[in-house]
């Protein structure tokens, strides 16, 4: 076995206290690993450690990121690992100053999230067909991927919430689930009616062919015992591509974003839809509000009558009162 630099117990050090302390999801840890990995190798070549470098040796870090192609939202997450890691340093006496302090970072563009429209909803949640003469394994197939739909749609879970969902969630005909998210924090979260029958419809060809000691509801031949994230999306997009919506536009979180925004659209107050979604802060949920803001402004421009169409050579056409 190959011995434990000091700068990886640093690193060691610093996820356990990700881990132990912020309750950090396993996805999160692995992704500081392997920031703070590329981190320790530049240093490597620098002869330079964590405890030694300085903001010059962190700055020429950024520059190689930059020379290596990535992107001012890539250079700007990894920036923000180094400081937590330095700002861990400094705050367990390691080192006695934090070299990232002084560095402003990339600035980059917030994304919109991407969107789908009631109507592309509706056509995933349509009935799914199966052919006359199905194989258990294929109405166990469609059941799920109604069900998982329905939920999602319904409560805008985080895709590893839903997949992970226990199987007494299934059970009677409670109109809410009880959701452990990021950090620990729990939640309540309603189910719809649909939702409910989607449910109630799966456990029925579930429950034909019943796996001993099984407790999640989206059991699968995986390494965690239930279905996988990757699997979901492979067969959301076989839907979506079903129903005419392209691949590249649709993801289980894409259909969360679809919730949030619909919900505001709709009238829903920010605060809710942040409880909802399980959001430790509003200011995360505030860029749904930035896509109703776009929504609205090409309102204005489309459907207003002094609005100038001469940028794409329409022709403004009076509303009348019965179409108002």
């Amino acid at each position: 076995m190959v011995a434990k630099t000091p700068s990886q117990s640093l690193v060691d050090g610093f996820l356990d206290m990700l881990s132990a302390e912020r309750g950090a999801a396993k996805n999160t840890l692995d992704a500081y690993r392997r920031d703070l990995a590329d981190y320790l190798g530049f240093m490597a070549t620098k002869r330079a450690t964590p405890l030694k470098i300085d903001s010059a040796g962190v700055r020429s870090y950024l520059m190689d990121l930059d020379a290596r192609g990535f992107q001012s939202s890539s250079a700007a997450r990894r920036l923000s690992s180094l400081r937590q890691f330095h700002r861990f340093l400094y705050a367990e006496g390691h080192r006695a100053d934090d070299p990232t302090l002084v560095l402003e970072g990339p600035r980059k563009a917030r994304p919109l999230p991407k969107i789908l429209s009631m109507e592309e909803v509706d056509r995933l949640l349509a009935p799914i067909e199966v052919s006359q003469t199905p194989s258990y394994a294929a109405r166990l197939r469609s059941a799920r991927l109604a069900c998982l739909l329905e939920i999602l749609y319904a409560s805008g879970l985080r895709v590893s919430e839903l997949v992970s969902l226990p199987l007494t969630a299934a059970r009677g005909r409670e109109r809410v689930l009880f959701i452990k998210g990021k950090g620990g924090r729990e939640r309540l979260v309603p189910l719809s009616e649909p939702a409910l029958a989607a449910m109630a419809a799966y456990r029925l060809v579930l429950d034909e062919r019943p796996r001993k000691g099984n407790i999640w509801l989206f059991p699968a031949d995986s390494e965690s015992g239930h279905l996988t994230r990757q699997a979901f999306a492979r067969d959301l997009k076989d839907r979506a591509a079903t129903v005419g919506i392209p691949a590249a536009r649709i993801s289980p979180h894409v259909i969360r974003h679809a919730f949030a925004s619909h919900l505001l659209q709709n009238g829903a107050d920010l605060r809710v839809v942040q409880e909802l979604l399980g959001h430790a802060d509003v200011s995360t949920t505030q860029i749904y509000t930035h896509v109703l803001d776009e929504r609205l402004r090409s309102m204005v421009r489309d459907l207003h009558p002094l609005s100038d169409p001469s940028a794409d050579g329409a022709e403004v056409v009076p509303i009348s009162k019965t179409e108002a």
